[in-house]
């Protein structure tokens, strides 16, 4: 066999304890901590995160098997990646989890790969990075490690001059590839490492030279969603699991004043119905195929193809449930009803705010009345919701947490999450750094109408005061931890049960009860948890 030319690599999801462990040198009381608060539960000593707790719950209860893990998923840019250089007669595989799947990645670097790329889909500081390319170059220094994605673009907009240079040291990688897209580049780069081509003729990447990165000339890339659909079944050999994620769409149709993604994907790309079809087809084929989970921002825009795709789905009789991001101002009652009878389980509300003046500072283009509506139909129809939620942003005051708070009451979403606003660099809120009187960044900041401390106080007092909606913790969990149960065999009524015990847990951590009777009340919901866990029946492998 021809030695492997590119190993990819999805996700590196470290050690929930060791994690902590970096955010509480920010000290407990910063943001940053607090924040992180809302993930995790102490029992017996340690510090869980959900998917930890629910390991634990499971092992108490007599299942064996390996571990649940959120990121056990197909990582969906690792995917992508391989079965792009596959179709140009690249040799490429990946690796999906970094660190459950070691020795396997070792086994890969013995063959002496051309180069190893690092997916960073979801980083936003660089020690996952790092500490996957010094396992790397520790098995063996003779591999070129390349690193791209949005990590990447986000220190090339931030950084200039020695500070770029920092932040490229820091990670260590031998290539960074800086194109928004830059499956290309990565084709490009990998035949020249495969052949012993100077890569300096590579366009779009900077390369280590010496002491420095040298960046090379800008060739945008606008690679064809058509042709470079997953076709699923050339990834036979590997165990994918009974749940996938995929996209019919690059980047988003609208330019909220919080999120700089549109910037950096550039304008909307649309994968026909045919190219969509196929890919469903490939996935059918491969017989246990029973979750899919699409990524699109705005996957219900424009309606009209959303639509189509709904009744693909119907027509096809396709033996899969589908999840989502929804935009309740971009949809009506027909489209919700395709929704059902096509098989949607689940969507994601990124609704941010329960007030109009903020949507209106946010760009959102929505209103609180289309909202309300979309979520009423939608769990008409009996379709999971789960709504996002940012407080603090310019403009937010008390009383617009208070409407948010209010509109959480009012429509009941299944779940819901509140984050504290994070100032990026980059965003177009930041053009209006003058009129809102901006001040600081990242989880630190300030502005004319509050302050991060502050904001952080309204997400505490409001996790403590909705009753109708359950939390969805963020870390290593997120919403399309659901699909992902439900592949393992865990209804939506016994995941709401464990999530229902797990955030009375962290609602004992959240309000600073009695140590005494936090422990008690814990093992008491830890025991009831155990004794329901029997019966659930989760399939781990």
């Amino acid at each position: 066999m021809d030695p492997l030319d590119c190993l990819v690599i999805g996700y590196n999801d470290p050690p929930f304890e060791e994690y902590e462990r970096l955010i509480r040198r920010y000290g407990e009381d910063s943001e940053a901590y607090r924040d992180l608060k809302f993930s995790f539960v102490e029992v017996d000593g340690r510090k869980l995160n959900y998917v930890d707790l629910l390991n634990t719950v499971m092992k108490k209860a007599g299942y064996g098997g390996s571990a649940l893990a959120s990121g056990e998923i197909p990582n969906l840019a690792a995917a992508y990646l391989t079965n792009y250089l596959r179709r140009r007669g690249l040799r490429a595989d990946y690796v999906n989890l970094y660190q459950l799947e070691k020795d396997r990645l070792t086994a890969f670097l013995d063959e002496d790969p051309a180069c190893v790329a690092i997916t960073t889909t979801f980083y936003v500081v660089n020690f996952p990075v790092t500490e996957m390319v010094e396992f790397i170059r520790g098995k063996n220094d003779r591999v070129k490690t390349v690193v791209g994605g949005p990590l990447v673009a986000n220190h090339t907009r931030n950084y200039q001059g020695e500070d770029l240079q920092a932040a490229l040291r820091d990670i260590g990688a031998d290539i960074y590839i800086v194109d928004s897209q830059g499956e290309l580049t990565l084709t490009q780069l990998v035949q020249a490492l495969k052949a012993g081509d100077d890569v300096s003729r590579v366009p779009n990447i900077y390369y280590r030279e010496g002491g420095r990165y040298v960046a090379t000339g800008v060739e945008p890339e606008n690679n064809d969603m058509d042709q470079n659909y997953i076709d699923w079944r050339s990834l036979a050999d590997e165990d994918l699991g009974p749940t996938l994620q995929t996209r019919t769409a690059r980047s988003c149709a609208f330019k909220c004043s919080f999120c700089n993604y549109p910037t950096r994907a550039g304008a909307l790309t649309l994968a026909t119905l045919g190219a969509i079809e196929k890919e469903f087809d490939s996935m059918a084929r491969r017989g246990n195929v029973r979750n899919v989970v699409f990524i699109d921002d705005t996957f219900n825009v424009p309606l009209p193809r959303f639509k189509e795709i709904c009744r693909l789905l119907i027509r096809k009789k396709y033996d899969f449930n589908w999840f989502s991001y929804f935009r309740c101002s971009n949809s009506d009652e027909e489209a919700v009803d395709l929704m059902a009878e096509s098989g949607c389980k689940g969507v994601f509300l990124g609704i941010e705010s329960g007030s109009p003046t903020i949507l209106q500072n946010m760009a959102k283009a929505a209103k609180i009345e289309q909202y309300t509506r979309g979520i009423e139909r939608l769990k008409r129809n009996g379709v999971l919701t789960f709504g996002s939620f940012i407080i603090g942003f310019p403009g937010e005051t008390e009383a617009t947490v208070q409407e948010t708070l209010d509109f959480i009451h009012e429509t009941r979403v299944d779940y819901y999450r509140a984050q504290m606003w994070y100032n990026e660099a980059g965003t177009p809120i930041h053009d209006q750094r003058d009129r809102f009187n901006i001040m600081g960044d990242g989880f630190v900041w300030s502005h004319a109408t509050m302050d991060s401390l502050e904001a952080m106080e309204h997400i505490e007092r409001m996790f403590l005061r909705v009753d109708t909606s359950e939390w969805l913790p963020q870390w290593s969990f997120d919403f399309w931890i659901i699909p992902y149960l439900m592949g393992k065999g865990l209804s939506r009524d016994r995941f709401k049960e464990f999530m229902r015990h797990a955030n009375q847990m962290l609602r004992f951590e959240i309000a600073a009860v009695d140590p005494r009777e936090k422990e008690r009340m814990t093992r008491q919901n830890m025991r009831e948890l155990v004794d329901k866990a029997r019966s659930w029946g989760i399939a781990q492998a």
